[in-house]
């Protein structure tokens, strides 16, 4: 995979968060900014471990995150998983 066709993917993921910034509700930014702090955590994980491939970024952002679950009261675990079908609809 190209770095170029990786960073194209990152930019539209992080339309995502951007959108929610816009227009979201109280619950849409939550998840918006607990996410996003995951997502960059594993981007760059993935970049310094020379695995910056685009079939890798979700799986390593799901990881991350069942890692974290229990951080989070099960209406907040709802909202991160909305914002995450967000990103896979995107990724699809």
């Amino acid at each position: 995979m190209q770095q170029n066709s990786f960073d194209q993917f990152i930019q539209q993921l992080e339309q995502v968060f951007d959108q929610a910034v816009q227009d979201g509700d109280d619950d849409e930014l939550f998840a918006s900014g607990y996410l996003r702090g995951h997502f960059d955590l594993v981007v760059a994980q993935l970049e310094l471990q020379e695995k910056a491939e685009v079939e890798v970024v979700l799986p390593s952002l799901k990881a991350a995150l069942d890692e974290t679950k229990h951080e989070l009261s099960p209406a907040d675990q709802q909202h991160i998983a909305a914002m995450v079908a967000k990103l896979e609809a995107v990724a699809d």
